[in-house]
């Protein structure tokens, strides 16, 4: 099954052509004001009609009340939702029932103790994303080129598919790939030339990336079977 490739934050008609052409098979637009990212519900219309079942639509929220989701949801028709931020196992319940969509879950981390929070949110959540939990001071909690040690996931039941993210490049998607073995990668801060602006040649390197990153992995397994 082919890494799944999710271009987050995208902004501009320019950009998410770029990620479509290029074969991304996740496009990410994200609802939190504090965000350099951030989409009025407008302009999310907008890219969400140029996306046009060419990829999958995804939504990024941060905590956010039934109200925001609710707008989010009925604007953008998304075909998943993705929380973002301490959303309790509940709360992810609760919303995938409430919205009757996919959800994807964030889960921050930067030790091992992070992931005790994994059993909980799989049992409710369709996916998981792991991400570099921010500094405390941090307005955000992703989107800020940060990258944890991927060995950390070792401890990851090996039958779990997840997607990674956080500090993810052109230069170490390869390298992330290799160790952590995800269903798929997340990148927003990687694919900028400055915050919050995406930059269609990097969106095309990136993917290009992680399909060679993807098929040596194949070519691995295939020469050790």
């Amino acid at each position: 099954m082919s890494l799944v490739v999710k271009i987050c934050g995208l902004s501009t008609p320019e950009t998410l052509e770029a990620a479509l052409n290029a074969g991304a098979d996740m496009v990410g637009f994200v609802f939190f004001p504090a965000s350099p990212r951030h989409l009025t519900l407008e302009r999310a219309r907008e890219l969400g009609r140029l996306t046009a079942g060419r990829a999958a639509k995804v939504a990024l929220t941060v905590d956010a009340d039934e109200a925001a989701l609710a707008n989010i949801v009925e604007t953008l028709r998304p075909d998943w939702l993705q929380l973002h931020g301490r959303e309790s196992v509940a709360r992810v319940r609760d919303i995938k029932q409430r919205f009757g969509l996919p959800v994807m879950k964030a889960i921050a981390v930067e030790s091992r103790d992070d992931l005790a929070a994994v059993p909980g949110y799989a049992a409710v959540a369709d996916r998981l994303l792991f991400d570099a939990r921010a500094p405390k001071d941090a307005t955000r909690p992703g989107g800020l080129g940060v990258p944890f040690d991927w060995h950390l996931l070792d401890a990851v039941d090996s039958d779990r598919s997840f997607m990674l993210s956080g500090g993810l490049t052109i230069a170490n998607v390869a390298e992330a790939v290799g160790i952590a073995r995800p269903g798929g990668v997340d990148v927003s801060s990687g694919v900028e030339r400055a915050p919050g602006i995406k930059d269609s040649e990097m969106i095309h390197a990136f993917i290009r990336a992680v399909r060679g990153a993807e098929s040596a992995l194949s070519h691995t397994k295939v020469a050790s079977a």
